[in-house]
């Protein structure tokens, strides 16, 4: 019975939402007004630089921490983790005095001619800054999952470091990397304090899909609806593909 009520809860507001949205006669015509489209492009291309940026750096850092103990790693691991669990506001206060026009590193910034806070820019830095611990920690669990014979007979090949990497750890590891990069794609998608604290709210320049509904629930109720049933709609493809994806390489082994 408790059980229940805990799913109905869960549910019932999605349901609400859904009904609400199909119910809408006017929600395919805000799916095409231009504060949708806006939003849904910059969400698109700010979510795919992230993602390219997580994996990029964050493979090498999942490795490391992976792999080696040193002085200092477990503070380097905290440090990972803890914008998982710092509130938004906070994280998009930090990067502005950070990175802002009278932060630690604006003036040096502003020298070489770069202004980082409301441009485009600062919203893929907002959601980096809080998407990547999420593909760092799954890729990290990931690597440790490899088992390092597996490793040390591909060296003993003659394998390069960069051959095993690619031939051995990653293809084992590939299930937990590719939950990590859908986490962090997810995660990025659905950013908002931090990203209203440090790049704004500008239409077509910082206004993503959850700042645009935020500012359409006052004037346009429709494509607020549209918006939201969009990432609802993406997030559970995202979760089916996931599990999906695990059951296959489950089987593969």
């Amino acid at each position: 019975m408790l059980a229940a009520l805990l799913v109905v809860f869960l549910a019932l507001p999605l349901v609400g939402l859904v009904v609400r949205a199909v119910g809408s006669n006017a929600l395919v015509a805000a799916l095409l007004r231009p504060i949708v489209l806006d939003a849904l492009r910059l969400s698109l291309l700010s979510t795919s630089l992230v993602l390219l940026l997580a994996l990029g750096l964050g493979s090498p850092l999942a490795l490391l921490l992976a792999r080696r103990r040193f002085w200092g790693s477990g503070l380097l691991d905290s440090l990972v983790d803890l914008p998982i669990v710092l509130p938004p506001a906070v994280a998009g206060l930090a990067l502005l005095l950070t990175f802002g026009r009278r932060g630690l590193l604006g003036p040096p910034l502003a020298v070489i001619g770069l202004e980082l806070p409301f441009t485009t820019a600062a919203v893929v830095l907002a959601s980096l800054f809080v998407a990547a611990p999420f593909y760092v920690r799954a890729a990290r669990a990931g690597f440790l999952g490899v088992p390092r014979e597996l490793e040390e007979a591909a060296r003993v090949e003659g394998a390069t470091e960069w051959q095993v990497f690619r031939f051995v750890t990653a293809p084992v590891a590939a299930p937990a990397l590719f939950g990590g990069a859908v986490l962090c794609w997810a995660r990025a998608l659905g950013e908002f304090g931090a990203t209203i604290m440090f790049a704004g709210q500008f239409a077509g320049r910082t206004q993503t899909m959850p700042l645009a509904i935020y500012a359409a629930l006052e004037s346009d109720t429709d494509a607020a609806l549209g918006l939201s049933l969009v990432l609802l709609v993406v997030s559970l493809a995202l979760l089916v593909l996931f599990r999906r994806w695990l059951r296959t390489a489950a089987d593969a082994r």
